[in-house]
C-alpha cells in the first residue's frame, strides 16, 4: 500500500494532538498559519536526518557510466605545456588525461581546448611532430542526488573485475608518481568532486557503482525518490506512515517545549521497526566455512580420477 501524501500526514498529526482550530488545514505548502509553517519545516530537517541515519533501500541505487577514450595527433614542445597543431580537440576537457611520447605521467589537460590547441598541467619532456596522443577520462562527476558510496560495489564491466579502493591520498600519489604506475586492475578515490580512476585506460570501458541518494521523498503519481524534502501537498515520502506520525508528534511537541518522554518512546520504536523491516536478513549457519560450488581439493577423488 502507498504511504500517505503530506496533507494527509499533517492533518491527521494535528488533529491527534489537539491543534483544534487548523485540525484539517486545506493544504500545507503555501499554508501561512505558523503551526502548519513549524510542522512542514519539522517533518522536512527530520526527514533528511532519517534518510542519513541508516541505509533505506529505497535510496540505493545503481550508476552505469562509460571510461572513454580519444587518439590524436599534435606536436609536443620541450618545455612547454601547449600541444599544438592537434588533429581535433572532440569532446576533449578537463577531466581527460593525455598519456604520450614526450608528455609526462599524470599529466591533466587544463580547461577546454580551443582551436588547434590543447593546454596541458604539465610540460612536454621531449620535442616531437604529429606525436600519437592518447586522451583518456579519468574524472567523472557523481550522479545528481548522490549522498554517499556503497562500499565494495564499484566494478569494471568490461573486465568483470572488482575496482580496488578508494585509495588514500598516500596510495593515489604512489601510483600517480611512482615507477610502477599501472597493472590489470582499475583502482579509484573521489578528489575535488569527481569520481577519479587509474590508470588512464586508452580503451573504453564500462564501469559501475551503487550510491546512497539523498532522495526520500517521491513526487505526485511516483514510488521513486526525487526529492530531499517535501514540496507539493501530494508527494510522498519513503517511510512507513506509522514513523512518520510518531516523528511529527515528537519534534512538535519538543519545539513546544512539553513533555515527550511516551512520544520518544513510540517514535524510536516505529523507527527500530522500519529499519528492521527496510532490509533482508542474511541466513545465519553453524558452519564456519561456505560451501565451494567449483571443482576444489573437496572434490577430487583420493584415486581413481575416474578411470
Amino acid at each position: 500500500m502507498a504511504n500517505s501524501r503530506l496533507l494527509h500526514l499533517v492533518s491527521r498529526s494535528m488533529q491527534a494532538m489537539g491543534v483544534a482550530p487548523f485540525a484539517q488545514p486545506a493544504s500545507v505548502i503555501g499554508n501561512a498559519n505558523q503551526d502548519v509553517v513549524q510542522t512542514l519545516a519539522l517533518i522536512n530537517i527530520e526527514g533528511d536526518a532519517i534518510a542519513r541515519g541508516f541505509d533505506w533501500e529505497a535510496m540505493r541505487v545503481q550508476h552505469n557510466f562509460a571510461a572513454t577514450f580519444y587518439e590524436y595527433t599534435g606536436d609536443v614542445a620541450v618545455g612547454s605545456a601547449n600541444l599544438t597543431n592537434m588533429s581535433s580537440i572532440t569532446n576533449l576537457d578537463d577531466t581527460f588525461m593525455v598519456t604520450g611520447e614526450g608528455v609526462p605521467q599524470d599529466t591533466f589537460i587544463t580547461g577546454t581546448p580551443a582551436g588547434a590547441v590543447v593546454v596541458m598541467n604539465r610540460e612536454g619532456t621531449v620535442a616531437g611532430t604529429t606525436v600519437a596522443l592518447t586522451f583518456s577520462k579519468v574524472r567523472f562527476a557523481f550522479p545528481t542526488g548522490f549522498d554517499r558510496s556503497i562500499d565494495r560495489t564499484q566494478w569494471d564491466k568490461s573486465k568483470h573485475w572488482e575496482m580496488l579502493g578508494p585509495s588514500t591520498p598516500q596510495q593515489s600519489e604512489w601510483l600517480r608518481s611512482g615507477f610502477i604506475a599501472t597493472g590489470p586492475r582499475i583502482r579509484y578515490w573521489p578528489m575535488g568532486g569527481f569520481f577519479q580512476i587509474w590508470p588512464p585506460l586508452g580503451t573504453t570501458e564500462q564501469l559501475s557503482y551503487e550510491y546512497l541518494s539523498k532522495y526520500w521523498v517521491a513526487s505526485t503519481g511516483t514510488s521513486v525518490p526525487t526529492k530531499q524534502s517535501f514540496t507539493v501537498d501530494t508527494d510522498t515520502c519513503i517511510f512507513p506512515d506509522a514513523l512518520m506520525y510518531a516523528m511529527i508528534r515528537l519534534k512538535y511537541f519538543e519545539v513546544k517545549a512539553f513533555d515527550t518522554t511516551a512520544l520518544f518512546r513510540e517514535y524510536q520504536a516505529q523507527l527500530d521497526l522500519a529499519k528492521s523491516g527496510d532490509h533482508g536478513s542474511l541466513t545465519l549457519t553453524m558452519d564456519p566455512q561456505l560451501s565451494d560450488i567449483l571443482i576444489s581439493w573437496d572434490n577430487i577423488p583420493d584415486s581413481g580420477y575416474g578411470s
